[in-house]
């Protein structure tokens, strides 16, 4: 009981702001970019776990059909990526829990596929 009030106080668990994003994204229509933006972060942290030499070089454009593609910065981490692509694909979609089934990869100037 508080002092004075006679009445005893509740407390309610306060909320984490991951838990009350969705619902403020969804009635801003934020939606879809609070998605992308949690594919963005998830790509970022497959990279760094798994091509460490790629961090920075690359990011999620979009997901496409099941591919997830992805932009490389130099034709080197493209290489890289593409190498690596079914790890990095199932690595991804166990992260974010989206279908994944491949990568594509593309490059400032050209498509390495």
């Amino acid at each position: 009981m508080t002092e004075g009030s006679g009445r005893a106080s509740r407390r309610r668990r306060p909320s984490r702001v991951g838990e009350l994003l969705p619902d403020a994204a969804r009635a801003l229509g934020l939606e879809e970019e609070l998605r992308r933006a949690r594919a963005a972060v998830a790509w970022e942290a497959v990279v760094a776990e798994r091509l460490p030499a790629a961090v920075g070089g690359s990011h999620a454009v979009r997901l496409e059909g099941g591919l997830l593609v992805v932009e490389a910065a130099a034709p080197i981490v493209g290489q890289e990526i593409r190498l690596r692509s079914t790890e990095l694909a199932e690595a991804f979609a166990a992260a974010t829990g989206l279908p994944v089934d491949g990568l594509r990869v593309v490059v400032a100037g050209g498509i390495i596929r």
